[in-house]
C-alpha cells in the first residue's frame, strides 16, 4: 500500500485522444461530403 501507482492523468489523456480522433474523423467526413451537401442546398434555393 505504500507504493501506489499514480495514474490520475491517464484517464484524462485517453479521453483527450478519443476526442481528437473523433474530431479528425468528423473533419474528414465533412471535407468529403461537404460539397455534395452544398450542391443540394444550392439546388433547393434555385428551385424556390
Amino acid at each position: 500500500m505504500l507504493y501506489l501507482p499514480h495514474e490520475e492523468g491517464q484517464g484524462l489523456v485517453e479521453y483527450a485522444l478519443i476526442l481528437v480522433l473523433v474530431a479528425v474523423v468528423v473533419i474528414a467526413i465533412l471535407a468529403l461530403v461537404g460539397p455534395a451537401i452544398g450542391n443540394v442546398f444550392s439546388n433547393i434555393v434555385q428551385n424556390i
